[in-house]
């Protein structure tokens, strides 16, 4: 009796082992964080990350290999103490073992530190910021965590503006009253980062600068700065703002006001929906900004506002999109060498293979937005800039529609100064 019962105890045991025995093989789980402005000024650009995110995940299902991907969600409300805490958090208490995205440069600034302090992977972060690069070429043992940026810096875009003006003055098109700039933006690394580059490149071809301001990343009243710029008699305004609600504010203040000039509003065309805020004094604006030109990219823009209610930017949501497949593809090439994934190895694939150039995302991989992300040991942390990489035509906008205008290859029509 007693031999039987301790029979049927063993075959129990047993039982169980092997009936876990599958579910184990299959219950592995890589924590993926997502660091974006899901909450604050730019909470509309955040709607468009996560919105992207899950849409690239459920392509695949959320699974790489036999890895279940969990998505933690790290909301930076546009503000570098909360970002990093919260960064922290995730890493402590969720466990994620590596992240993507980010938005603004202050944020990527401060995060980039803590994927460094915890050895956390973060592919993608937005934050263009030349400060960024300082840091990071400063010592890239340590922030090469900091894989790959998904914006390059200002100086490296931004000339395309002052070449789009440059060339329609040259050709008679455009004859400005005189050669005043007025450079504006949002006081955040990013608004620094480019208005001082616009206005060294702007001086650098014979403009004189009469103002430089920056304000708060949610101000909303530009009636007092607008009325000076137009006392001024500027013949150009170059700036920019990463929350919509600030951005299309002042397009449309300036609009009120009777400003004349030229308007570079880098930015505005980066929440999908901006023309119900703006309105019809956008009309001449002039952005940098990619374009949905595939049926791919404008079917990937109709699913998003079949299921999220809101028309996706390129710009925001488009890149997001592109970084995250990237990102998966770089997690089933670190599956495939490594048979692990773990922020060890998703590292080693960042120095061995993305820095190098040997992995890359393109056209033929399903990129929607860019030729190709590409990465080499020249440009790191910055992707390759160029027109069969990655590259913003400048476009001016006319009722709510952007169109090319710079370079002259590329242009869909010339550009046309505001009457």
């Amino acid at each position: 009796m007693r031999r039987r019962f301790w029979t049927v105890i063993v075959a129990g045991i047993l039982s169980i082992g092997l009936a876990a025995a599958p579910a184990a093989a299959v219950d592995k789980t890589l924590k993926v964080g997502v660091l974006g402005p899901f909450t604050g000024p730019s909470a509309k650009n955040g709607a468009e990350f996560k919105a992207s995110v899950e849409m690239a995940m459920e392509k695949i299902d959320y699974k790489i290999g036999d890895y279940k991907i969990e998505l933690v969600w790290i909301d930076s409300q546009s503000d570098p103490a909360k970002a990093t805490s919260a960064y922290a958090e995730a890493v402590e208490r969720m466990g994620i073992e590596c992240a993507m995205q980010n938005w603004h440069s202050s944020v990527a600034v401060a995060a980039m530190d803590v994927a460094a302090q915890y050895k956390v992977p973060h592919w993608f972060g937005f934050g263009a910021t030349e400060v960024v690069n300082e840091k990071w070429k400063a010592d890239p043992e340590k922030y090469s965590y900091w894989g790959g940026k998904g914006w390059p810096i200002p100086a490296k875009m931004a000339v395309g503006y002052v070449e789009c003006l440059d060339n329609a003055i040259e050709k008679g098109t455009w004859k400005p009253e005189n050669k005043k700039v007025g450079i504006y933006g949002e006081d955040t690394d990013w608004g620094r980062s480019l208005g001082g580059a616009l206005k060294q490149m702007f001086a650098d071809k014979g403009w004189e600068i009469v103002s430089e301001d920056y304000f708060p990343i949610t101000q909303t009243d530009f009636y007092p700065l607008l009325s000076k710029y137009k006392t001024a008699g500027v013949s150009v305004l170059a700036g920019t703002s990463t929350a919509a609600p600030t951005m299309t504010a002042f397009v449309k203040q300036a609009g009120e006001v009777g400003l004349k000039s030229v308007i570079i509003a880098d930015g505005l065309g980066w929440m999908g929906d901006w023309y119900k805020m703006a309105g019809p004094a956008s009309n001449g604006v002039l952005d940098m900004i990619p374009q949905l030109t595939t049926p791919e990219a404008k079917k990937w823009a109709e699913d998003i506002q079949a299921k999220y209610g809101f028309n996706p930017s390129p710009s925001a949501g488009g890149l997001c999109y592109d970084g995250t497949n990237m990102f998966i593809k770089i997690l089933k090439r670190t599956l495939e060498k490594y048979g692990e994934l773990n922020k060890e190895n998703i590292h080693k694939i960042f120095v061995e293979e993305i820095h190098t150039g040997q992995l890359t995302f393109s056209k033929a991989d399903g990129a929607l937005i860019m030729n190709e992300y590409r990465y080499n040991a020249d440009s790191v942390p910055d992707p390759v800039v160029g027109k069969d990489a990655y590259y913003f035509p400048v476009i001016q906008y006319t009722d709510g529609k952007g169109a090319i205008v710079y370079p002259d290859d590329w242009k869909e029509k010339d550009f046309e100064a505001k009457k």
